[in-house]
């Protein structure tokens, strides 16, 4: 049709980006809900963990199906289905972090010396889990731009009209039994390349930040 598929990538890896950023940015601020919750007592952990597996039980790629269908479609739409969908297991993680500190001696001092539940959390071990909440985030953002651009391609994503991954490749479906085999490849491998640079970023911050992991 004429188009510049160079500029339509570029400006779908842009829309990728920022899809990527918000759902996994909204992904953490969730996580990091349920983490305060499970620290504020027995009763508030049991009700954390159940919210977890229940979320762990459902099935992820219908999860996202019915929130964005719900939802109407759209780039909000996915957002916020990619959001609700991602952070159980990033949660399960900072959780059992929560757990392992909150038997450190600097927390217990603290505890000794009065100090309230809240305040512990805020002042002690939110801070001790600012390294892991970071690399969670680059850890998800990969994954939740391959959710859009799966989504999108299965027509329950973002709309026709804008030049999304997903769409692309989805157009190109039509035309590959043809011979225009570039239509679909160039732009997924592009989208490839973005997501295993950020997927290695976060590798790389993840042995930075932890010794043990450092001679792997």
């Amino acid at each position: 049709m004429g188009r510049d598929m160079f500029a339509r990538t570029l400006h779908g890896l842009t829309l990728s980006l920022r899809v990527g950023i918000l759902a996994a940015g909204f992904s953490v601020v969730i996580a990091l809900t349920i983490v305060f919750l499970s620290g504020l007592g027995r009763t508030a952990d049991a009700i954390g963990s159940f919210i977890i597996d229940a979320m762990l039980a459902m099935p992820h790629l219908v999860l996202l199906i019915l929130i964005s269908f719900a939802l109407g479609g759209g780039t909000s739409a996915v957002i916020i289905a990619i959001a609700v969908s991602h952070w159980p297991r990033f949660a399960r993680i900072l959780r059992a972090e929560l757990i392992q500190v909150k038997g450190a001696h600097w927390v217990e001092a603290s505890r000794s010396f009065g100090k309230s539940r809240s305040f512990i959390l805020l002042n002690h071990i939110i801070p001790h889990l600012l390294p892991q909440i970071f690399v969670g985030f680059l850890l998800m953002f990969p994954h939740a731009i391959l959710h859009e651009a799966g989504l999108t391609f299965l027509g329950f994503g973002l709309e026709p009209s804008r030049p999304a991954i997903g769409i692309m490749l989805s157009e190109a479906m039509q035309h590959i039994s043809s011979g225009r085999w570039w239509l679909a490849v160039f732009p997924g491998v592009a989208l490839l390349i973005m997501v295993l640079c950020f997927d290695a970023l976060a590798n790389s911050l993840r042995r930075l930040i932890s010794p043990r992991e450092a001679h792997l």
